[in-house]
């Protein structure tokens, strides 16, 4: 299986993705039969389009997700 070599932008686009699917989970977790919207701060979002952008990832879900996979493969 062949490792991926990220870029500092690409590296830092998946920390800021993780950070997001983390944030989001977080305001999911809550008692059974809650249904409260996720709630994620403007900023956690800004990031991760900001990050994107620079790794000239936006619009290029396709690539992104090959290098998220490389860099944290589901177990």
């Amino acid at each position: 299986m062949p490792t991926a070599v990220l870029t500092d932008h690409e590296r830092t686009a998946v920390q800021a993705y993780l950070r997001l699917l983390h944030t989001v989970r977080a305001s999911l977790d809550g008692p059974p039969g809650s249904r409260r919207p996720p709630v994620v701060p403007p900023s956690v979002l800004a990031e991760a389009e900001q990050a994107l952008a620079r790794a000239g990832l936006t619009g290029n879900e396709e690539e992104f997700f090959r290098l998220l996979r490389g860099w944290c493969p589901e177990p």
